[in-house]
């Protein structure tokens, strides 16, 4: 039975975290708080990951380490500061237990978005956080740690909260309210299922053929951000939602006078023109398949609808 470590309880360590305690495997989980999945084989710890000693202590013994703490804040000058630096410990406290480190990765770093992405397009994207994120894919492959990348669209499924799919629209679309985008609405988007991504994450730790590489996330085909809200509405058997638009221009206004709308100003190529993630390759490689949309957005509104439920009772 082999023991695997996962850092951050957010929602891609914490699905992995259940996955591989339902294989039957012993996992040790890394917070701040101690917090995560309640299982007998789930070894909850509360640890500061930024320490290399820490680190050194709690992988020894694991055959791979899953490294899912991003950013304390969603910003370029916070990923500069602090993602390098976390990244290249957990690495090397790995390399030295023998473990491979597996990362969930973003599409920031590929520098040709007006095409679909393949496994083989160009990662040369520069400033800002999309630099940030070439960077760190740079000094992955320089290390002499094993590694593997797995990069997905963007998020939604149960635990996603603060994501364009997440908080943003699915109680808004159970409550009938209307759903504010960002760009367009009728843009083809890549939107990967959480399960799928903690999915691959797993698979692609447990065959070594796949290691020292980058794989893409099983991801379903391309949708519009009126497709996938659509999709939640008649998943919780309601009619068409309410879908607005905050379009670009607008945000680039008041970007001028807010950082914070500055930072997502950044990533609005991926809403206002097609932005599609190609995972044909490495669906083969991983023997892995995305879950059917009907599926996964029936999951991720019973999710939601239990936590208003939670809420409520509270």
């Amino acid at each position: 039975m082999s023991l695997y470590v996962v850092t951050g309880a957010g929602p891609v360590g914490w699905t992995i975290t259940e996955i591989l305690a339902s294989q039957g495997h012993n996992v040790r989980i890394l917070t701040r708080t101690g917090s995560g999945p309640d299982h007998p084989l789930v070894e909850r710890r509360p640890v500061d990951v930024s320490n290399p000693a820490s680190l050194s202590r709690e992988f020894q013994g694991a055959s791979a380490v899953f490294h899912c703490i991003h950013g304390s804040s969603y910003t370029a000058k916070a990923w500069a500061a602090e993602l390098p630096v976390a990244e290249a410990a957990v690495m090397d406290a790995a390399q030295a237990a023998g473990a491979v480190v597996v990362f969930p990765e973003s599409m920031y770093s590929y520098s040709g978005p007006e095409r679909p992405i393949a496994e083989n397009s160009p990662r040369e994207a520069s400033g800002g956080k999309r630099g940030v994120r070439t960077q760190l894919l740079r000094a992955r492959a320089a290390h002499s740690a094993d590694t593997v990348s797995v990069v997905a669209g963007d998020f939604f499924g149960p635990r996603v909260l603060m994501a364009h799919a997440g908080d943003r629209m699915v109680p808004l679309v159970l409550q009938g309210k209307t759903v504010q985008v960002i760009g367009s609405a009728d843009q083809p988007h890549s939107f990967t299922y959480l399960p799928d991504l903690a999915a691959a994450m797993v698979t692609a730790a447990q065959d070594k053929g796949l290691w020292n590489s980058i794989l893409h996330a099983p991801t379903l085909p391309p949708m519009t951000l009126r497709q996938l809200a659509s999709a939640f509405a008649a998943a919780a058997g309601l009619g068409m939602p309410k879908v607005s638009v905050v379009p670009g221009w607008l945000l680039r206004i008041v970007g001028v006078f807010s950082g914070d709308m500055r930072e997502l100003v950044e990533t609005l190529y991926q809403f206002e023109r097609p932005f599609v993630l190609d995972s044909a390759a490495s669906q083969r490689r991983l023997g892995l398949a995305p879950t059917p949309l009907a599926d996964a957005a029936s999951a991720t509104v019973a999710w939601w609808q239990q936590k208003e439920r939670t809420t409520a009772a509270g």
